[in-house]
């Protein structure tokens, strides 16, 4: 995890990292946290591969009533083979069919053009551009936010299918 945590490349657009090492393990202990929480409401989630499982990344989902955010980080060496896509859908479908809400939201950077790919990709709909809303990384930053509601998943799955025919 520290290997893609600490890439440049890969938190260009993330609120944290790079990651020192001491990030990481404040990160990791964090996630045991959440793990032991009743109720769970904030899950962070291993990407590995079917074969081997190697870890390639994580997702996660933080529930907040009948709302629920999501998110992703991928190492780059696994960029734009499908895995973002893949894992983004699960956690999208995890939250609604075990947590129960109705909206799952995201945002990523304007500049993250690979990551807007992929909201797009499970059938979000980009709803805005909140403008210099987050300072981070000593500057403020613009976000575009996307959301999918239950019912959109399936309907925009089949689309998606039916398309590619």
């Amino acid at each position: 995890m520290h290997r893609y945590a600490s890439d440049p490349a890969v938190t260009e657009h993330t609120m944290w990292g790079p990651n020192a090492e001491e990030d990481t393990l404040q990160y990791l202990h964090m996630v045991i946290q959440y793990s032991e929480q009743t109720p769970r409401n904030n899950y962070e989630l291993a990407i590995t591969l079917k074969d081997g499982g190697a870890l390639i990344g994580g997702c996660g989902i933080y529930r907040m009533d009948t709302n629920a955010e999501m998110g992703y980080c991928l190492n780059r060496d696994h960029w734009r083979q499908g895995y973002a896509s893949e894992a983004a859908e699960a956690i999208c479908r995890f939250g609604f069919e075990t947590l129960g809400v109705h909206r799952i939201y995201a945002t990523c950077r304007p500049g993250n053009a690979g990551s807007a790919g992929v909201l797009r990709r499970i059938g979000m709909t980009k709803e805005g551009h909140l403008r210099q809303h987050l300072w981070f990384k000593g500057r403020f930053h613009d976000s575009y936010l996307f959301s999918i509601l239950r019912d959109e998943l399936d309907r925009s799955n089949t689309e998606v299918r039916s398309d590619e025919r």
